[in-house]
């Protein structure tokens, strides 16, 4: 469906500008009709409509607590969803749903109208959404959506600040020594020639590394940005290369561990939440694979759903994919055979989210005096470098 820019007018004498998806300019002003918006003018644009990565998790999360406080309370689906249009600040969620309410008055229901926007909405949503359809109980399934939401929410928080140290003190360190190579060293190592003593071994190799970057810095910050972008590149278009550079992030010191627990955890919550809705093992499995984010762990998946498809029990499936620590293998085998595997998924859905937790709180608390010493010991090597021979020139000047 194109996507229009238009210009439209509010009750209050304010002008409106935006973008939405419609079948022609007829269809983009009665829709903006049903958001109370008078079209002064539109036209198609060429740019994709990418809201994915542009409506906040938050916009989602408040779209299903309201819509389930809403059904809860009887509303009829259409009007809770146009209080929920008319009431959201956010403009591009805002014309999302006012799509998803002209998708349900065109005779779609609410699972197959949010699927039309894929961007936002993914699959699981989508699943769980259509399986409290089938089921009667929506309102209950978007209370877990709500509940799920708000971990992942906050397991990215989490994961943003485990990053955000890291990466400013890795910045301020690479600006430092750059500048120190470009500007300080060659001032010094003019000094150093000039007076004909022999340099200690770390001075001649910091003064080798000055004088080539000194020489060579445009080809260097060529060749690092060649390299990030072939590497963007061979893992964007190559299956074999972006295996690789999944396995290798699950296999990176520090970080690694960690970082497969949050896939773990996000995958296990799903799964619980998923197989308590009432989706059979099998769909749970094959949805959340598009949702794990990672290429191993979804090659490992598939594994299980071909295992469960040939008939080996849930336990002995996820004990084959290698994935799951045997305390995890362990409630699931007790789940199965007490006949309570719905309450075993949400132990391990517990499990990970404290495990995650408390990895990313003992990582954090390791790495500030780890990045302490790193940068300590460099500018420990520079300063032994440089002041060994400004002490020898000074102790020479005296004599």
């Amino acid at each position: 469906m194109p996507i229009f820019a238009y210009k439209a007018m509010d009750h209050a004498g304010h002008t409106v500008r935006g973008e939405m998806d419609a079948i022609n300019i007829v269809d983009l002003e009665m829709r903006l009709k049903r958001m109370e918006l008078d079209f002064i003018n539109g036209a198609p644009t060429r740019r994709h409509f990418a809201v994915g990565g542009q409506v906040p998790v938050r916009e989602r999360i408040h779209f299903c607590f309201h819509l389930e406080q809403l059904t809860r309370a009887g509303v009829p689906l259409i009007e809770a969803l146009a209080d929920l249009r008319d009431s959201t600040e956010h403009p591009r969620f805002r014309e999302i749903i006012a799509s998803v309410v002209e998708s349900i008055e065109g005779g779609r229901t609410l699972s197959q109208a949010l699927a039309e926007q894929s961007r936002v909405f993914d699959g699981v949503f989508c699943a769980l959404i259509r399986a409290g359809e089938a089921s009667g109980n929506l309102p209950d399934v978007l209370r877990e959506l709500t509940e799920s939401l708000k971990r992942q929410d906050e397991l990215t928080s989490f994961t943003k600040k485990l990053l955000i140290y890291p990466s400013i003190v890795a910045m301020v360190t690479v600006a430092a020594v750059f500048v120190a190579m470009i500007f300080v060293v060659p001032e010094l190592s003019r000094l150093f020639r000039s007076t004909g003593q022999q340099l200690p071994l770390q001075t001649q190799i910091l003064v080798a590394l000055s004088d080539f970057m000194v020489a060579w810095w445009p080809a260097v910050i060529i060749g690092v940005a060649a390299a990030g972008t072939g590497l963007v590149m061979a893992i964007a278009t190559s299956p074999r290369a972006a295996y690789r550079w999944d396995r290798s992030k699950l296999a990176a010191p520090l970080f690694g561990d960690v970082y497969r627990k949050i896939i773990l955890s996000r995958f296990a919550s799903l799964f619980a939440m998923m197989y308590a809705s009432g989706i059979s093992i099998i769909d749970t499995v094959r949805v959340a694979q598009d949702v794990v984010g990672n290429r191993a762990v979804r090659n490992a998946l598939e594994r299980v759903e071909q295992l469960i498809a040939e008939g080996h029990n849930v336990t002995a499936a996820f004990s084959a994919s290698g994935l799951f620590p045997p305390l995890v293998i362990r409630m699931l085998r007790v789940g199965e055979h007490t006949g309570s595997l719905e309450q075993a998924l949400h132990n391990v859905s517990y499990f990970y989210d404290r495990d995650v937790r408390e990895s990313i709180g003992r990582l954090q608390a390791a790495l500030e005096p780890l990045l302490i010493l790193i940068l300590g010991a460099l500018m420990l090597w520079v300063a032994l470098s440089v002041l060994g021979p400004i002490y020898d020139v000074i102790t020479k000047m005296k004599i």
